[in-house]
């Protein structure tokens, strides 16, 4: 079973007398280990298709089920649940807590799990391990760079184990040099299975997805696989475009 389904997902909102389609009849499948993007101007309809995935809203109407659960009818607690252990959310602004340390960031989401302070601290001690900060524990963002604090916004997302990391516009903020590093972990993160679907307006971020989902006014525009990525998903084959 995929571990995204989207079937028939709206998002509709009224403005005046008028009907605004942020997402209009959204068909999709995301597997695990898949590395995809959602792509488009401003407008097209991927910052609605990630607050979507990410349980952060609901759809209008239609169907979304991940990894088993029908998401499309849960309760505002029962979202807040599905947030906390199935998504790993990493965002542009890094929404790190200014005065604690990396350590205590990327331990914040195990305390709203129960997870004794022992264990909390050895499990984000192994996730800073993962994105190369082990020896910045004790540093607070004001005394890291950009690429690090970013680092730590990854190593809280994997903290807690999740189905899916869900990006969005995670390079915006840094530099060309940054940048690269920072997509060279998410390739590495990738290649040891963990599902990234990143939402971005740049191509050149896009690239290193296996999988490019174009939106366009609401609509999925394209569909397509990288040629260059060595991809182990194989349900799309060759360009899908929905024009």
């Amino acid at each position: 079973m995929s571990l995204i389904s989207l079937k028939n997902i709206c998002k509709y909102y009224s403005m005046g007398d008028q009907t605004v389609k942020a997402l209009d009849q959204i068909d999709l499948t995301i597997e695990r280990n898949e590395y995809i993007a959602f792509i488009g101007s401003s407008g097209s309809g991927k910052s609605t298709m990630m607050n979507i995935l990410g349980c952060l809203d609901k759809p209008t109407q239609g169907d979304y089920l991940l990894n088993k659960k029908r998401v499309s009818q849960l309760t505002q607690d029962e979202l807040a649940d599905i947030r906390n252990i199935e998504i790993g959310f990493i965002f542009q602004s890094f929404n790190l807590l200014p005065r604690a340390s990396a350590l205590h960031n990327v331990m914040l989401p195990l305390v709203y799990r129960g997870i004794p302070l022992k264990k909390r601290k050895e499990l984000a001690m192994d996730s800073l391990s993962k994105v190369n900060l082990a020896d910045r524990t004790d540093h607070i963002p004001s005394q890291l760079s950009g690429g690090q604090r970013q680092r730590v916004a990854i190593a809280r997302a994997l903290v807690t184990s999740p189905s899916i990391l869900l990006a969005d516009e995670p390079t915006g903020n840094l530099d060309s040099g940054t940048t690269g590093e920072i997509m060279k972990l998410f390739d590495e993160l990738h290649k040891e299975g963990q599902t990234i679907i990143m939402v971005t307006h740049e191509d050149e971020i896009a690239k290193h997805c296996h999988r490019v989902v174009r939106l366009s006014d609401g609509k999925v525009l394209e569909d397509h696989l990288n040629t260059d990525k060595h991809s182990n998903n194989t349900h799309l084959a060759e360009t899908q475009s929905y024009v």
